[in-house]
């Protein structure tokens, strides 16, 4: 499974895409909050209990995604050059659509005026200075970080567990398979909670409509704008640009090239699926080498996350506001980091996006029950990411290409039929 494709998976049950049984839930709830009120406030057990699943998912999830998406990179020293410069582009493409994504939501104010009264408000504690706050991440007590849920710490040793892991060789391999154990079981529990998401949103929404009214969920169309608007941006102005200066290559020869991967990443939904329409697309459209494009584009599929990224800064932002929470430098320092170190990994996983934003609101201190207000209009949502993502490690794999000398110009330059 690739980023951001669980909207494509069943339970079983008639098939139904769990995209779907969660959209009904949103609707439902909705529907159902509206008609009864505040005397719909007893199913709050129900959405808090589904809320506490996800919570207690997120440090385990974070551990085996980082230490396994890392680990499987290899050892960078033996790929060379080429590992190197891959690594380093999707890192650099994540971390520059998230600066988007935040300038979007801070220009368009998606949730703001919504009036939602955080559930767990805490006291306004001082700012701490960021040589404090850069100490703070080193964790004095891994095993303490964990118990208590402090998940920069928790990304940070899973961080270095990672890179210790892979550089150690074949030492690791039964680390490796421990880890990749429990990723698989993970992964599994993930896949059970979100199961019940549907029943979930339902519970959630219904209270949130029953106490505030049905005008609270009239801003998600702002939200829908803002993740659509950050994400052509990126694709137009970030990615391009990098093409067009860094590559020296046309951005519109690209965009044509790509188009066919785009066109499925955005009605499938899968990075994943799309991956071998990628790598055709890159081969014989873009004219890059069969070495590149096939170690290139599948670590983009399991790492890069340009899209995701994106959607995590606008929906943080959009629930930060939503719950009247003003956020600081240092939180959007934050919310920046934890999207780009929390990706490494969770691609594989159904309900990537749900999951990987769920660690970054935790992050900041933000209410997860932000959730459920987003929940509903994933798959919407979902469609302009993926072909993001898509299109971020197809541009990556022309850069790497370029800088190795492995990109046949002919091919890219040849006007399509």
């Amino acid at each position: 499974m690739g980023k951001d494709d669980a909207e494509t998976e069943t339970d079983g049950r008639a098939g139904v895409p769990i995209w779907t049984r969660v959209l009904i839930g949103l609707v439902a709830g909705a529907l159902t909050g509206a008609v009864f009120g505040e005397r719909i406030l007893w199913l709050d057990p129900v959405g808090q209990a589904f809320i506490a699943a996800i919570k207690m998912l997120v440090v385990p999830l974070i551990f085996v995604s980082l230490v396994g998406g890392i680990s499987s990179i290899g050892d960078l020293g033996r790929m060379g050059r080429i590992g190197g410069r891959t690594v380093g582009w999707y890192l650099v493409t994540t971390a520059a659509a998230i600066p988007v994504g935040l300038a979007i939501a801070v220009w368009l104010q998606p949730g703001a005026g919504m009036g939602l009264v955080p559930p767990s408000a805490t006291a306004a504690t001082e700012t701490p200075s960021l040589a404090d706050s850069l100490v703070a991440l080193i964790p004095e007590n891994a095993f303490a970080a964990f118990s208590s849920g402090d998940n920069l710490q928790v990304i940070v040793f899973s961080l270095l567990f990672g890179i210790a892991l892979a550089a150690v060789g074949e030492k690791g391999t039964p680390v490796t398979r421990l880890v990749d154990a429990l990723a698989a079981v993970i992964f599994k529990l993930t896949e059970m909670i979100i199961a019940v998401a549907p029943i979930g949103v339902f519970a959630l929404i219904a209270v949130t409509t029953g106490r505030y009214g049905i005008d609270v969920l009239l801003p998600l169309g702002k939200l829908i704008a803002g993740v659509y608007a950050g994400c052509l941006i990126h694709a137009v102005v970030t990615l391009g640009g990098l093409l067009a200066f860094v590559g020296g290559v046309s951005p519109l020869q690209f965009f044509r090239g790509v188009l066919e991967a785009q066109i499925v990443a955005f009605s499938t939904t899968t990075a994943a699926g799309t991956l071998p329409v990628t790598i055709s697309c890159a081969r014989h459209n873009l004219g890059v080498s069969e070495e590149v494009s096939g170690f290139v584009l599948p670590i983009g599929a399991t790492i890069n996350m340009d899209g995701t990224a994106i959607y995590q800064a606008v929906a943080a932002v959009f629930i930060a506001q939503a719950y009247g929470i003003d956020l600081t430098p240092l939180q959007y320092a934050t919310i920046l980091v934890a999207a780009v170190l929390a990706s490494v990994g969770t691609a594989a996983i159904p309900a990537a996006g749900l999951m990987v934003l769920s660690i970054v609101l935790t992050s900041v201190g933000l209410p997860l029950e932000g959730i459920a207000l987003v929940a509903g209009i994933d798959r919407i949502l979902d469609m302009a990411r993926t072909t993001v993502n898509v299109t971020g490690d197809a541009a990556v794999s022309v850069l790497v290409a370029k800088g190795e000398g492995e990109l046949d110009l002919d091919i890219f330059n040849e006007r399509p039929e």
